[in-house]
């Protein structure tokens, strides 16, 4: 176990080096210069012709923007190996420091969220699998493809239509993590508050992820029930219940954690919609605004934060794996 976790610990270094050097590429391919829109925000047509030009120059001096492409991505490796952002080029305030603010909402957020999926979804996946092309078996498969079908942005704005605009209903607050005057609370209201406040974000990343998981719990499921060994419990007397949990569903979580890995990053990249419509101050809505802004230190760190947390919930998953089988080997 310790030998496996080694390998799989040294495979991390050249993946991140390589997700690192494609971001970089990518993100100086993308047009537009940070100074130039920089010195256009903040002139507004005031300043023309030469003093724009020096100013345009001398921030991109500041920035090293001057600087050979290879010498810049030296730079930006030095700052990933210490750890060290920068300050962005939009406030002056450290990287880290503002994801520092943001990034406990977002993992809380999309952690939430995957905790739901998985506890709801396998039981749906079992109950599908254990009597296939029955009435339940047929209608869930009717609404989960209805579900999965959905785009979360619209499901968020019937929600905030419906549900929290005050038009129908005002059953949710519309935006943010907190009310206002939320410091005077005690610390169980303050709990129940955020969680008043995620509700309606998390139904819009949940649904998407637990048509598909349960979706591919059932197959999963399916697969396992028609092996030799489940006909052999069957043959013993054992109840359905008993062969199905006991010798079936531990063999069919298998490839579920392996979608563990995956599921992660995905919740991560569709946060950014939500917490943009919801007002959520996350990671996401950070980089969104980042992207806008042509903020490179602050896009260029949360893309690599980003490819950490991907790169330990998929080394998690694996470790996960060779628990339920140990008989999984690195080779």
């Amino acid at each position: 176990m310790f030998r496996y976790l080694f390998k799989r610990l040294l495979m991390i270094v050249p993946t991140m080096f390589g997700i690192v050097l494609i971001t970089f590429i990518v993100i100086r391919l993308a047009p537009g210069d940070p100074a130039e829109m920089k010195i256009h925000a903040s002139a507004k047509g005031m300043i023309s012709g030469r003093a724009a030009t020096k100013i345009i120059e001398d921030t991109r001096k500041l920035y090293g923007l001057d600087k050979p492409l290879p010498t810049q991505f030296a730079l930006w490796m030095k700052r990933v190996v210490t750890f060290d952002f920068g300050t962005s080029y939009k406030d002056h305030q450290p990287v880290l420091k503002k994801i520092a603010q943001t990034l406990p909402i977002t993992l809380a957020l999309n952690i939430i969220t995957l905790l739901i999926v998985y506890l709801v979804s396998i039981p749906w996946g079992i109950l599908s699998a254990v009597k296939p092309v029955g009435w339940f078996d047929r209608l869930s498969a009717v609404f989960l493809y209805v579900l999965y079908s959905l785009p979360s942005f619209w499901i968020a704005m019937l929600l905030i239509v419906f549900v929290a605009g005050g038009d129908y209903l005002n059953w949710f607050p519309i935006a943010g993590i907190i009310s206002d005057g939320a410091e005077n609370l005690s610390l169980f209201q303050k709990l129940g508050n955020i969680t008043w406040h995620l509700v309606l974000p998390v139904v819009c990343l949940t649904y998407g992820s637990f048509a598909f998981l349960a979706r591919f719990s059932r197959a999963t499921m399916l697969e396992v029930v028609h092996q030799d060994y489940i006909r052999t419990a069957r043959a013993k007397g054992l109840s359905e219940w008993k062969v199905i949990l006991k010798h079936g569903f531990r063999n069919a979580l298998i490839p579920q954690l392996t979608l563990m890995g995956t599921l992660l990053p995905a919740l991560l990249g569709g946060s950014v919609i939500i917490e943009q419509i919801f007002a959520i101050p996350g990671m996401g809505r950070l980089g969104f605004e980042a992207v806008l802004s042509r903020d490179y230190p602050l896009i260029m760190a949360i893309a690599t934060i980003d490819a950490m947390l991907t790169l330990v919930s998929l080394l998690l998953s694996d470790l996960l794996y060779v628990m339920v089988d140990p008989r999984i080997s690195f080779e």
